[in-house]
């Protein structure tokens, strides 16, 4: 009989074990994810913000003044991005200054993330056709990256000329 408990003693002992670690496994798995969903979440509300700064600027630099105009007299698109003396964000005043802009964010609950703008014409028949000459409308890119994302997060915007 003692040799019977015994083995039934082992045998409860690994079963417990078993089920232990399998429950182990799952809360890890579910704490990861749940991380990598905030980070995600983080990522995309930075894209978003960017992307809510940009709406609040004019369509061109050609634009501030709200007369009207034709594609050839907006900024080519070899020149797009901030023009002579805005050299900070905050002097940022249309569109494609935000051309190949990079802003690091690292706050508390938001560390080493790169937040990145791309500002190009594009086709207004094909928006996913990037254009060589001036049109009516450009596309923003912003892409986020961290070593914490898998894969970057990216947002598109298509602004027109009258889209404010």
């Amino acid at each position: 009989m003692n040799n019977i408990q015994t083995l039934l003693s082992i045998g409860s002992i690994g079963l417990f074990s078993f089920v232990s670690l399998n429950f182990n496994s799952a809360v890890l798995q579910n704490l990861s994810v749940e991380v990598e969903s905030k980070v995600y979440l983080t990522a995309f509300s930075l894209a978003d913000d960017m992307i809510e700064e940009i709406k609040q600027k004019a369509f061109d630099e050609e634009t501030i003044t709200f007369r009207s105009i034709n594609p050839d007299e907006l900024t080519e698109s070899l020149y797009l991005g901030p023009e002579t003396g805005e050299s900070n964000v905050t002097q940022y005043d249309d569109i494609d200054d935000y051309d190949d802009y990079v802003r690091p964010v690292s706050l508390p609950h938001a560390e080493n993330y790169n937040v990145t703008c791309r500002v190009d014409y594009v086709s207004g028949s094909n928006p996913g056709q990037t254009s060589l000459v001036q049109t009516y409308f450009k596309r923003v890119r912003v892409t986020v990256t961290s070593p914490y994302l898998r894969n970057p997060v990216t947002l598109t915007q298509i602004f027109t000329l009258h889209s404010k």
